[in-house]
């Protein structure tokens, strides 16, 4: 048999990795990076809004699917059932949590600006009396501490002058930037709102398809797909319970606890008790203490105590019950790589980092498990 030249040589086809295919792989890769960036520059004004939205989707999708299991959606009356469902949920939402967020944000800032009046009231017009009050709250951290803690009247004076002078200047220029721009706050305001309904009712209507559809511009395999899906909805709904609605229930035991024993601030003081309790192991205390040792050195040492006793049991003591509970060991990370989780996700990502923080840790630690569970079984696969 006489053999040719010609069918020597492979076909085509059969040349995969010819220097062309590379170079358009290369510029291929490098166009996707430069739309995705692009994409998220398109978004990122909404990311706050997006995120929360998908946040809430995600607390409420199993309540939703469960009101619309039996509706077959082939028909038209379906069609119209499931979008009504998605329009209750979404409105519902909306006036449950985000309104009542939005009315104790306003009277936050009212009762600040208040405080903000009466302490300068006190400094500029009754300055002997606070100069008294300041020497008992030395003797009594003099007292407690058995003279470890050399502070006089003078030094807290100093002290708490520079504080209130630079918080009451921050408070009063928000409220003068609120007062000014009124009509730009309402109307940021209205489109916040607008893009939180829309997202929600878009998400409670087509959140199958949507996630589908961003899972599938995701180039890894199926099972480790399914495996980070499942952890995102395990990590979202486990940190929203254990950690947002332990936070929210210890502000509202602590907003009681300060009305009943007539502090003045009482929601200033509880709303900074929703941001300490994310502080592992300390959290509510350094609210509460404070308190009850000014009501001791103000000369009410039984009502003082109590203040603290009460504190102690039903706004520190609470987090023991219900965290456990919400998080049933779940969220399996150390206290102190939460806190700088925490502290990390505010720092890059402001508030939303209460979220971001904890949430890139555990994904980090769920990729890594992913990417070496993959390197033992080629491993595997060499022997």
């Amino acid at each position: 048999m006489v053999v040719g030249m010609s069918d020597l040589q492979p076909p085509q086809h059969e040349q995969p990795f010819s220097p062309r295919n590379h170079i358009q792989s290369y510029i291929l890769g490098v166009i996707l990076v430069l739309l995705l960036i692009a994409v998220l520059r398109l978004f990122a004004p909404f990311f706050t809004f997006l995120l929360w939205s998908i946040l809430l989707y995600v607390i409420l999708s199993p309540l939703h699917r469960r009101v619309i299991r039996n509706i077959d959606t082939t028909t038209i009356r379906g069609t119209i059932l499931h979008k009504f469902w998605a329009l209750v949920f979404t409105f519902g939402t909306i006036l449950i949590i985000v309104v009542p967020i939005l009315v104790v944000i306003t009277a936050f800032l009212r009762q600040a600006i208040e405080m903000g009046g009466y302490f300068l009231e006190v400094i500029t017009e009754r300055p002997e009396g606070l100069y008294e009050f300041y020497a008992r709250v030395a003797d009594l951290i003099r007292s407690i501490s058995a003279d470890q803690i050399a502070v006089t009247a003078n030094d807290i004076d100093i002290h708490l002058r520079a504080f209130f002078a630079g918080a009451l200047h921050d408070i009063v220029l928000l409220g003068g930037n609120i007062v000014i721009h009124i009509g730009t706050f309402s109307l940021t305001l209205l489109i916040s709102t607008l893009i939180m309904v829309f997202s929600l009712y878009f998400l409670f209507s087509d959140g199958p398809y949507l996630s589908k559809l961003l899972l599938h511009t995701i180039p890894i395999r199926k099972e480790y797909i399914s495996t980070l899906t499942t952890k995102f909805l395990d990590i979202t709904r486990n940190l929203f319970l254990g950690y947002i609605m332990v936070a929210l229930t210890q502000s509202i035991v602590a907003f009681i606890i300060f009305s009943i024993f007539g502090i003045n601030g009482a929601l200033v003081f509880s709303v900074i008790t929703f941001v300490l309790v994310f502080v592992p192991m300390i959290g509510a205390l350094t609210i509460w203490l404070p308190l009850g040792i000014v009501m001791i050195a103000s000369g009410d040492i039984t009502m003082g105590i109590l203040f603290m006793a009460v504190s102690a049991v039903f706004i520190s003591g609470i987090d023991n019950i219900l965290r456990p509970i919400f998080l049933k060991d779940r969220i399996k990370l150390h206290p102190l790589i939460i806190l700088f989780a925490i502290l990390g996700g505010l720092t890059a990502f402001g508030f939303n980092g209460l979220i971001l923080g904890p949430m890139v840790v555990i994904f980090f630690l769920t990729v890594l498990d992913i990417f070496l569970e993959e390197h033992r079984l080629n491993q595997q696969d060499q022997v």
